[in-house]
């Protein structure tokens, strides 16, 4: 992005969080990207170099709140480009760290209990926004917008009424079981990334699902080929809601932010890409789909 589009956007702020989880025992991370007033200056997250203005100001007035989901055992750390340019963009942007199945502590991966947890902890990052002084003036009602990759479209399905079922390896009991997910109301619609979907596949699991939804996977991805995406497409209540489209030589990864070039080996799976895929490019086109996406909803504008 060149410099002068960066401040025709506007700047983005930073602040970082953490979330509480009684029933649990435990607090959270989330990483809150959104509108500032104050320019930004360069900054570091984590190994990542990025301008932002760190807890700055929220801009005045009231914008939408877009969740980010991150996949197994990933880390939030993987969207902070696309978290910045919607807060650049107007949108108030929240990327929790699911617990127990991230880059740090991934000990239920591979249970139930983490496909129970992780939509409750969305829909509880989306409860914080709304109670938090900082931001719950800020926030429109009825303008929220989930974007899952991987695991996290499970999770994006799941918290916006998606009824799913578990596997017998997920069990104790080793028994398949439906699970429990409260749905949320407030989410209005779904950006879903190469999905995983495959704990929908019982007859009307989707069917709750009436929100439109903005669907990319990739051409050669061996994790979540198409078959995901098709399960999505026959399951939720309308299909005509669906924008979905098959992003060509691009892997499970490349919706990943890039990475710094000390970072690219083949020894580290999420900087790869299929030979003569141009992530860098790539994302440039996917934030402004994203965007567009997002911004022709009727309930954000």
């Amino acid at each position: 992005m060149r410099e002068n589009e960066r401040l025709q956007q506007g700047y983005a702020g930073y602040h970082e969080v953490k979330i509480p989880d009684v029933s649990l025992g435990i607090t959270f991370p989330m990483l809150v990207m959104y509108p500032a007033g104050t320019p930004e200056q360069a900054d570091q997250l984590g190994p990542f170099p990025l301008e932002l203005a760190r807890d700055a100001e929220v801009l005045a007035g009231k914008f939408p709140l877009v969740l980010i989901s991150h996949g197994t055992g990933g880390s939030p750390l993987m969207y902070r480009t696309l978290a910045r340019y919607l807060a650049r963009n107007g949108f108030i942007v929240g990327m929790p760290e699911h617990p127990f199945n991230n880059r740090n502590n991934n000990s239920l991966d591979g249970t139930i209990l983490n496909l129970t947890y992780r939509p409750r902890h969305v829909r509880m990052a989306v409860d914080w926004f709304f109670e938090n002084k900082m931001f719950g003036g800020k926030v429109k009602q009825n303008a929220v917008s989930i974007i899952g990759h991987s695991l996290g479209g499970y999770t994006a399905l799941a918290a916006a009424g998606g009824l799913p079922t578990s596997f017998p390896h997920e069990t104790p009991d080793r028994q398949p079981q439906l699970i429990e997910v409260a749905p949320d109301p407030r989410i209005r619609s779904l950006v879903l990334l190469a999905p995983a979907s495959v704990w929908f596949r019982a007859e009307g699991a989707l069917s709750p699902v009436t929100v439109p939804i903005l669907m990319l996977d990739a051409e050669k991805d061996p994790y979540t080929p198409s078959f995901h995406a098709r399960i999505i497409l026959r399951g939720v209540a309308d299909q005509h809601k669906i924008q979905y489209r098959t992003v060509e030589n691009a892997g499970h990864f490349s919706f990943l932010s890039s990475f710094p070039e000390s970072m690219i080996t083949p020894s580290f799976l999420p900087s790869q890409d299929p030979p003569g895929f141009d992530r860098k490019q790539f994302h440039e086109i996917l934030n402004a789909e994203i965007l567009s996406f997002l911004i022709s909803q009727p309930s954000f504008i």
